[in-house]
């Protein structure tokens, strides 16, 4: 017979065992003691056996009542340690959130969201992966991060996908650069005159230069080729060619204090997406967490921190999937 046992019956049980005495039990437990006597004697036909031995004078364990308690204390502690934690997790005292992204957000995003959550919940641990597009889908699947940010939308089914901005690409050239004496947009074609410095073809940021110069029936050839925004920023810096560069990259070269300008209409953008498996749903902390880097893209402020980084970069004479 299956039995059907509440932490009341197992409770009951421990405080008779502990005082053998029904009086004393029952009024640890706010029972009467023909209650207590009756729930006992329910308890016993649950596991088919006499627990206590009772006399006019005690209340004693039976051998059957010894093995028994062995493990009541056991299961209530476990109890007890199941649901605290479930109430750590959703009061966020407990927990991890492992988010995957593209490199410019690990370097730029992330560090600010994380710190900003790590202030208000201290005990929920955090990781951060850096990852190409086509990996960081894999990663959300298999369960190995709660999310990723991306470029990328291939609109896998069993994946939800959430637009938090879009990433606008600006040309960038050295402050002593013809390009410089001007702020004013300038058609990335425009620019072709003079050296370019981009990612390899395998990056997501050189393939939305190519694809918006492949509409012009232009093909893009870059003097350089490299992985790496901080080569980018040092070449450019030294005067070897311009780049077009998304505004997050732009944060990572921002001290090299290099000259900006938008791109004529209809320039490039860029969408980044937040992007989770539909089931199971994201944990309490992990949607916190989402929550927040929602809120800092829908902020006026957050116009942000990117627009303006990029507008303070773009003054200095003043003053991929990869990628």
């Amino acid at each position: 017979m299956e039995t059907n046992l509440s932490t009341r019956d197992l409770r009951a049980f421990l405080a008779l065992s502990q005082t053998c005495n029904f009086g004393q039990a029952a009024l640890q437990l706010h029972l009467t003691q023909s209650a207590l006597s009756a729930l006992i004697a329910r308890l016993e036909a649950q596991v088919g056996a006499r627990l206590f031995e009772r006399t006019t004078r005690s209340v004693t364990l039976t051998a059957a009542g010894r093995a028994f308690s062995e493990y009541v204390v056991d299961i209530l502690q476990q109890t007890q340690n199941a649901v605290q934690t479930v109430r750590d997790i959703t009061t966020l005292q407990h927990g991890k959130v492992s988010v995957a992204a593209l490199p410019s957000l690990t370097a730029s995003l992330l560090p600010e969201v994380f710190a900003a959550f790590r202030a208000r919940h201290p005990k929920v641990g955090l990781a951060i992966t850096e990852a190409l597009a086509s990996d960081a889908f894999e990663q959300v699947r298999q369960g190995k991060v709660d999310f990723a940010l991306t470029a990328a939308h291939p609109r896998q089914e069993d994946l939800a996908y959430e637009a938090i901005t879009q990433d606008h690409f600006l040309l960038l050239c050295a402050p002593d650069h013809p390009l410089a004496g001007e702020s004013s947009p300038i058609a990335l074609q425009d620019s072709l005159q003079w050296p370019h410095v981009s990612m390899p073809v395998a990056a997501s940021v050189r393939q939305y230069i190519d694809r918006a110069l492949d509409q012009q029936g232009i093909r893009f050839s870059p003097a350089f080729e490299v992985h790496h925004i901080a080569t980018i920023g040092a070449l450019v810096a030294q005067g070897l060619g311009v780049t077009a560069l998304p505004e997050t990259a732009i944060e990572l070269i921002a001290h090299r204090q290099l000259h900006t300008r938008p791109l004529a209409a209809p320039g490039i953008q860029r969408p980044l997406w937040l992007v989770h498996r539909k089931y199971p749903g994201l944990s309490h902390a992990a949607d916190t967490m989402r929550q927040m880097i929602l809120a800092h893209y829908a902020s006026p402020a957050s116009s942000r921190n990117i627009a303006r980084s990029a507008s303070e970069i773009a003054t200095p004479r003043s003053s991929d999937s990869r990628r």
